[in-house]
């Protein structure tokens, strides 16, 4: 099983608007609400493409159960922790020259509501994989990642991690099985860089001699990279419009493993993963994920 772990989770507001104007009544021309939270996402994409995960979390508040209740709809399980407050609202802005991201903090998590979180972990085993994804919120350390690392080891559940926390440094340590920056967490992080081919090459071989068996970078519009520690892989994004980037390396992420561990070819996971960011960066949230066949017959991947 995979099992996707979100501790900061959202609802992304996506608001539609002509240019803002200081000072003024900016009425806006549509809204959609989407559940979100990194993790989220990466169930959501993984459903749509027929491989099946469970959801941990944390919420709370009205729009926690709002994202709940969505996630059951589409028939995904989910293990919420709850918590009194409301789960936070991030707003991004689309005002036809400018896309605006309002990200909040998150809610404060006590002491109780950590220890649910671990208890409810005690359910994965060996052969499972869990995805650490998104941001931690108030109230918890970056030592949590660590305690959470260190079950999952003693269990035999593989860890793959998408977070942009200082910390990702120290968890490689642990032998992730998978770890998916982007560019700036590479350069914040690790004070790499990925201007050039030869860069990216000496980033990437870093990374694996700090601890990570596996390397999925993204770069943006420019594209993505993988690597096993022997042989890199990459692909040019297709060309489109932009509308949000918001939500585009979970789902590249999620699109990428749903071939990958299933013991899919590298290439096809990863031409998967680069159609699907594309799809995604020019939707509001998720989208409808109905163009990624069409971007996907754009994409050429190279090794070297």
């Amino acid at each position: 099983m995979i099992y996707t772990l979100t501790l900061n989770t959202a609802v992304d507001m996506n608001i539609f608007s002509d240019p803002l104007l200081p000072g003024k009544v900016n009425r806006t021309r549509h809204t959609e609400y989407c559940p979100n939270g990194k993790g989220v996402n990466v169930s959501l994409v993984l459903n749509h493409f027929n491989t099946p995960s469970h959801i941990l979390g944390i919420f709370g508040g009205f729009t926690g159960c709002y994202i709940v209740e969505e996630i059951r709809k589409r028939r995904i399980g989910i293990t919420p922790t709850w918590v009194a407050d409301p789960t936070r609202i991030n707003v991004f802005i689309h005002d036809g020259q400018q896309e605006y991201k309002l990200v909040n903090p998150g809610t404060w998590i006590d002491d109780e509501s950590k220890q649910q979180v671990l208890h409810h972990l005690e359910n994965v085993k060996n052969g499972d994989y869990l995805v650490i994804s998104g941001s931690l919120p108030p109230g918890l350390e970056s030592l949590f990642y660590a305690e959470i690392l260190a079950q999952c080891t003693t269990k035999g559940c593989e860890v793959i991690l998408d977070i942009s926390h200082a910390s990702l440094r120290q968890l490689l340590e642990f032998q992730p099985l998978l770890i998916k920056p982007n560019d700036d967490e590479l350069f914040e992080i690790f004070g790499l860089r990925s201007d050039t081919p030869e860069q990216i090459k000496t980033a990437v071989a870093t990374l694996h001699q700090l601890g990570a068996r596996h390397v999925l970078l993204t770069l943006g519009a420019k594209g993505m990279v993988f690597s096993d520690g022997q042989t890199q892989w990459f692909c040019a994004a297709p060309e489109v419009q932009l509308v949000s980037s918001a939500c585009a390396g979970d789902a590249a992420l999620a699109a990428f493993l749903s071939v990958w561990l299933a013991g899919g070819e590298v290439k096809d996971a990863l031409t998967l993963a680069c159609a699907t960011g594309a799809d995604v960066a020019a939707s509001a949230g998720l989208g409808q994920l109905n163009r990624v066949e069409q971007l996907r017959t754009q994409i050429q991947v190279a090794t070297s």
